[in-house]
């Protein structure tokens, strides 16, 4: 897989440079010849111009004649540049004629001009092309030369190999990007894939149950790291459902072991004639029915507040009214522990499910009341926090150890170890109090410290999301 992923990631990669890098080598050779070009005609004007400076130079106005040999010298010299000359004195007469003195070069030059030329530019329709210039001494006419080469531009021996170096060079620059662009993707091509492949064998392992896989790849792209992460958290909230269906599967079977053990007990005494089945005996055994009615209803709370979590029966409440409703119930429980309960709150009002939310309330309050000992205090506080209410219940109970608080909402948890009678509870109402919650758009967090005591903080919107 990771294999396939890198190859054709580098594939890609080279595809994509070799493409690059052709379509720029075209616009670099295009553009490098019509700027090439124009330089060839600029030298041309420049050259021609030169010739006649020189031309007229060889003008004696003393006695009205040309000097003959030097004007041979410069017509041989400019038909080495592919140039014919041809100067002509002031009543039309040929001084000098460079296709008279030599029409075989001429034509020859003329040829290879036109060879060089038609090379690097096919398409250019081309032919020779004479232009006239009057020349003149001391502001007077005293000829005429005209300049003759294959037109409207042309290559000469130099231009043709300064075009080869240029060409040698853009494909040597050519070659040398796409062998670094093969380079560069096979890199970057391992630095994507082998994350990727890390992902896809970890979601392999985590959908055959293995929850502890975890992808150790580092990596810079925020996409592939967004990715990694979200498949380590993923198998983080795998191991971690799966440890706690394992641990609520134990629970459920402690609950239910202790009170049916113990009416098995008492049932099998009394069948066999050793207990009489006395009003005492008969209330022990109604109580642990009781009391396995409690946990299976705690379970039907649950999933019915989880079910029905979009089915609530909305009404605009005052907070602070139900709150001081509920604490009047709780007081004679609290004060037989000796524990103190406070009330603290502004009058609030809130869209909500009054006997939800109710429940939500009497939970953290009877949470807070079975870890308080004697002598303690708990707090329950409504506060207008803007756009939502702020419900804190606090106490100064044995606090919750760091390790359980992140587990502390799951079903049956409890970071009380024993499990014993005395403790109660069956470890369901934080649990039905995060659902209710929940259903209300809104969020709880706990915060704890041991031997100091607890924090619950609820926060719900005002109106409904």
């Amino acid at each position: 897989m990771a294999y396939g992923l890198r190859t054709k990631l580098s594939f890609t990669y080279a595809a994509l440079a070799l493409l690059l890098v052709g379509i720029i080598s075209l616009f670099i050779n295009y553009f490098f010849k019509i700027q090439f070009n124009d330089y060839v005609i600029a030298q041309q004007k420049q050259s021609n111009q030169s010739i006649v400076n020189l031309v007229e130079k060889q003008y004696d106005a003393s006695n009205g004649t040309w000097n003959v040999g030097a004007i041979e010298n410069i017509g041989m010299s400019a038909l080495d540049q592919g140039i014919i000359l041809k100067v002509k004195d002031l009543n039309g007469n040929d001084v000098w004629d460079a296709t008279v003195h030599n029409n075989g070069l001429c034509m020859q030059m003329l040829s290879q001009m036109a060879q060089y030329t038609q090379k690097y530019s096919p398409n250019l329709k081309g032919g020779y092309v004479q232009t006239g210039y009057i020349l003149t001494n001391d502001f007077q006419k005293i000829g005429q030369a005209d300049i003759g080469y294959y037109g409207p531009y042309f290559y000469t021996s130099n231009d043709v190999s300064f075009i080869n170096k240029i060409n040698t060079i853009l494909a040597i620059v050519g070659i040398a990007s796409l062998a670094l662009a093969f380079l560069l993707g096979a890199v970057m091509s391992r630095r994507i894939s082998r994350p990727i492949s890390k992902a896809v064998e970890a979601a392999s392992q985590i959908s055959r149950g293995n929850f502890k896989q975890r992808i150790k790849e580092q990596s810079t792209t925020r996409e592939i790291k967004q990715l990694t992460t979200t498949v380590n958290d993923l198998a983080d909230s795998l191991e971690k459902q799966q440890q706690l269906r394992k641990t609520m599967a134990a629970d459920v079977s402690h609950e239910l072991r202790t009170p049916l053990a113990s009416l098995q007990s008492s049932l099998e005494a009394i069948i066999d004639g050793i207990w009489e089945p006395s009003r005492e005996r008969l209330e022990s055994c109604h109580e642990e029915i009781l009391r396995i009615n409690r946990l299976v209803g705690d379970l039907e709370r649950l999933e019915r507040v989880e079910a029905e979590n979009a089915i609530l029966n909305m009404t605009e409440l005052d907070l602070s009214e139900l709150a001081q409703h509920i604490v009047n119930n709780f007081e004679t429980d609290f004060f037989k522990k000796g524990v103190k309960l406070n009330l603290v709150c502004d009058s609030v009002p809130v869209m909500a499910d009054r006997d939800k939310i109710s429940q939500a309330i009497i939970n953290l309050l009877s949470n807070a009341l079975k870890y308080t000992q004697k002598g303690g205090c708990v707090e329950l506080q409504i506060r207008n926090d803007g756009r939502s209410v702020k419900l804190i219940v606090s106490d100064t109970g044995n606090g919750i150890p760091p390790d359980d608080i992140p587990n502390i909402f799951e079903r049956f948890y409890r970071a009380d170890r024993s499990r014993n009678r005395l403790t109660g509870g069956s470890g369901l109402g934080l649990a039905i109090t995060k659902a209710i919650v929940e259903a209300h758009k809104g969020s709880i967090s706990v915060s704890s410290e041991l031997d100091k005591g607890t924090v619950f903080t609820v926060s719900l919107p005002k109106s409904r999301r």
